[in-house]
């Protein structure tokens, strides 16, 4: 089976890279069987809808690549080394201490993903046809890009439910937050560009808060070096009722247009720490 798409520019090709690893719902006949989390449950814990508001933005000069399956199958926001010894046993050199690393073993609501714990051997299994094949893919395209333009900006397109869950209350967040681990990532000049168009659109920004940057920022994210990577985590309240799960079809468009012309306005950006 496919596990991702690249889908190249079609006219006016730019430095944009907009990446999306979390919009993938398929879950491979294998990896099912290892699984016990509901279709409803691999749903609401993807980035849904992601693919479909940045659709099209190839044709604004960025490349896409997007995934196809779940997170629920690697998540690829995480190395390949964030794995603890109760997710994997008889792992050599368990580096993680979290239950939700490159394989989740519990849901965002914190019940178990897995039937049971995964032998080492089924664990590189995973990351051999999953993961690696979709960070070989990113690595080359960023070479590529930077290679053709001299720089490269890269957009990690997530999302996030609207509320936050601390202690026993709760916190509205942000309409957008980008993440760029303490404004590391990117060049100051990105970030103040991401920050100012949606802000121009009426959206408030909150700046890596929840959401700092997962692996995908953090490991790629080297402005000195020409790549300059922001996480984008959109509101999902922005653009779909969570409690049905249905696009709000006139917010959801005029979303679309605003990540469309985010996307071209990155195209024409320079920045000069590159």
């Amino acid at each position: 089976m496919d596990i991702f798409t690249l889908t190249a520019p079609t006219v006016g090709a730019t430095p944009v890279l907009v990446e999306i690893p979390h919009a993938g719902l398929a879950v491979p006949d294998g990896v099912r069987e290892q699984l016990q989390v509901s279709r409803r449950v691999i749903l609401r814990d993807s980035d849904v809808y992601v693919d479909k508001l940045y659709d099209g933005v190839h044709t604004r000069g960025a490349t896409v690549l997007a995934a196809l399956v779940s997170r629920y199958v690697v998540d690829l926001n995480r190395s390949p080394d964030d794995v603890d010894s109760q997710t994997v046993p008889d792992h050599p050199d368990p580096r993680g201490v979290q239950p939700r690393g490159v394989v989740w073993r519990v849901t965002t609501e914190g019940r178990p993903a897995l039937r049971e714990p995964l032998t080492y051997r089924a664990l590189e299994e995973r990351l051999r046809r999953y993961h690696a094949p979709y960070h070989a893919t990113l690595q080359r395209t960023i070479a590529s890009l930077r290679e053709r333009f001299g720089y490269v900006i890269l957009l990690a397109a997530h999302s996030m439910p609207s509320v936050s869950r601390v202690g026993r209350g709760s916190v509205t967040r942000a309409d957008v937050v980008p993440g760029t681990r303490g404004r590391s990532t990117a060049a100051p000049e990105v970030i103040d560009a991401v920050d100012a168009h949606f802000r121009d659109a009426g959206l408030s920004v909150r700046h890596d808060e929840p959401y700092r940057g997962g692996w995908t920022t953090s490991h790629y994210g080297r402005p000195a070096e020409g790549v300059h990577a922001v996480q984008i985590e959109l509101n999902r309240a922005l653009y779909m009722d969570e409690s049905t799960g249905r696009p709000k079809d006139d917010a959801f468009d005029a979303l679309r247009v605003t990540l469309a012309s985010l996307v071209e306005r990155m195209g024409t950006l320079e920045p000069r720490s590159s």
